[in-house]
């Protein structure tokens, strides 16, 4: 039985994606839930995952987004 993606169920095509809920430029404080294959680490918004370079896991950090791809996209973290 056909069984419909979380996009689906959102009223999006099969096949698109969600729209990214940040943008580059965007400053958001994140949680750091894991850690990427290379050292990132690895936070969410919304379910969207964003990697942080020179983030640890469980470091709350505000993150400055660079690059937003389809699903993922890259940040690191703000001196203050």
């Amino acid at each position: 039985m056909y069984r419909r993606s979380r996009y689906e169920q959102r009223g999006f095509e099969r096949g698109s994606s969600a729209p990214a809920p940040v943008k580059a430029g965007d400053t958001p404080t994140v949680k750091i839930e894991g850690q990427g294959k290379s050292g990132d680490g690895i936070a969410r918004v919304q379910g969207f995952v964003i990697f942080v370079s020179g983030a640890n896991v469980g470091d709350e950090v505000k993150v400055r987004i660079n690059e937003v791809r389809q699903r993922f996209a890259t940040a690191e973290v703000v001196k203050e």
